[in-house]
């Protein structure tokens, strides 16, 4: 079984910062990429970043220049900080690991629970 839990979400004034946390436990052999995504109220999930074992990020146009992923192996967790926040930030964000298990083969993506941020203008 494979858990990710994130923290760190929270109210926040525009302009404002915030760091999301996420970590992977349970059986795991290797972790390749992993990320954020975002549902707004009313609106469809959407990627935010992802970074992958080897470090290589990706950004939805959205954020760049104002969020930065980073991920540490050793602890098998992926941070999201965020500054410069703005109400349209406003959220549950997910995060995500596509996760191979001992014994398995095969790649399978995890989701967390999502953590809730809210920028107020």
């Amino acid at each position: 079984q494979v858990r990710l839990v994130e923290s760190g979400g929270g109210l926040v004034q525009a302009g404002g910062s915030l760091r999301l946390s996420c970590a992977a436990s349970g059986s795991i052999y290797r972790i390749d990429a992993m990320g954020w995504h975002r549902q707004a109220p009313g609106k469809q999930r959407e990627l935010v970043a992802t970074v992958t074992s080897g470090g290589s990020t990706n950004y939805a146009d959205s954020v760049k220049g104002r969020f930065t992923i980073s991920r540490d192996n050793a602890k098998n967790t992926v941070y999201l900080q965020m500054n410069s926040l703005k109400p349209e930030d406003t959220a549950v964000y997910y995060c995500t690991s596509r996760i191979r298990q001992p014994g398995i083969t095969i790649l399978e993506d995890y989701w967390g629970q999502g953590t809730q941020v809210t920028v107020s203008s």
